[in-house]
């Protein structure tokens, strides 16, 4: 445990980093609570998107934006300027929220304090970049937000606040990514609190227990339905929104199809056909066969397509209307 500091009861001066809509929503509610004066706001430099790669504002600089914030969007800190810029504003705290740089020690040397990272799993499992999928995608049936000192390692440091969430049977990665925003800002908030009375100590984390949490790649949404329906459900759940899972069908005009699937359920059904094959609509979802059981799912999304019912596509493309 490490000892705790002296209590200020002002408003700690608070630089807030990070990028996403996860960020975003994190530095909503901070700038709620009256224990942080946020003085700065840093994210990532727009950039193209779209079909017509115009540059856009990150999420986090639009919230900035409607607040009046001053907003910094350094490359890197390889110049040793931004690094000065940042020393100016005399931070307490740096918050860091899903901010997508590498920040240097020069960087993390700057608050007064401490910098802080809100982090997407409960610490040391899920250390990296996709914390959220992967617990999913594992079957885990509880996720949570840790806040922690940063250091010069990849999420290895010591933990001052950490809250659990539980994972749904089929909750995905879009659900639980919108919970934990909302709890990462409870919980940065807490932490926070924590530091203005001096109530605190950081608990470092067992690194026996660790685990790694990789980027996700769009190729990991490809979907063996070789494997147990309870498998595959997890895989799709962990991929939406976003790369999306999906397989390659062929129908009955002979012509091969690439099928987005929305996440659904596992039935109790026992699948009688070959993994893969689409069984047709079952009470208002498409059936489709795994290893074990029949996987159902309400809607599907032919490439290029716009999402279509199970009842639109078993008639569209199965020729099976009832």
């Amino acid at each position: 445990m490490e000892s705790v500091a002296k209590p200020t009861l002002r408003p700690l001066r608070t630089v807030f980093m990070g990028t996403p809509d996860f960020a975003a929503e994190t530095l909503r509610i901070l700038l709620e609570f009256a224990g942080a004066e946020v003085v700065g706001v840093y994210t990532q430099p727009d950039r193209p998107c779209g079909r017509g790669r115009q540059c856009r504002p990150s999420p986090v600089k639009e919230v900035a934006a409607e607040r009046g914030l001053p907003v910094f969007q350094p490359m890197n800190f390889k110049d040793f300027a931004d690094i000065e810029v940042l020393r100016a504003l005399s931070p307490d705290v740096l918050v860091v929220a899903a901010y997508g740089l590498i920040l240097p020690q020069a960087v993390l040397d700057v608050p007064a304090l401490y910098p802080l990272n809100v982090h997407a799993s409960l610490l040391p499992k899920y250390r990296g970049a996709a914390p959220i999928q992967r617990a999913i995608e594992a079957g885990e049936v509880v996720t949570g937000i840790s806040i922690m000192k940063m250091e010069a390692g990849l999420d290895t440091g010591p933990i001052m606040v950490q809250r659990a969430l539980r994972i749904g049977h089929n909750d995905h990665a879009g659900t639980i990514h919108d919970e934990l925003a909302k709890l990462g800002g409870i919980c940065i908030c807490e932490a926070l609190a924590r530091l203005q009375t001096g109530a605190y100590t950081f608990t470092p984390q067992d690194d026996a227990l660790a685990t790694y949490a990789r980027k996700l790649d769009k190729g990991e949404g490809l979907i063996d339905w070789n494997r147990p329906a309870q498998a595959v459900h997890n895989q799709i759940r962990a991929m939406y929104p976003w790369p999306g899972a999906y397989f390659d069908w062929t129908g009955p005009d002979g012509k091969p199809l690439r099928l987005n699937v929305t996440p659904g359920e596992v039935s109790e059904q026992a699948a009688q056909a070959a993994p893969g094959t689409v069984l047709g609509e079952m009470d208002g979802r498409l059936g489709i066969a795994a290893a074990d059981k029949v996987y159902l799912t309400s809607e599907v999304k032919p490439e290029g397509r716009k999402a279509m019912s199970a009842t639109a596509f078993a008639c569209g493309y199965m020729k099976k209307c009832r």
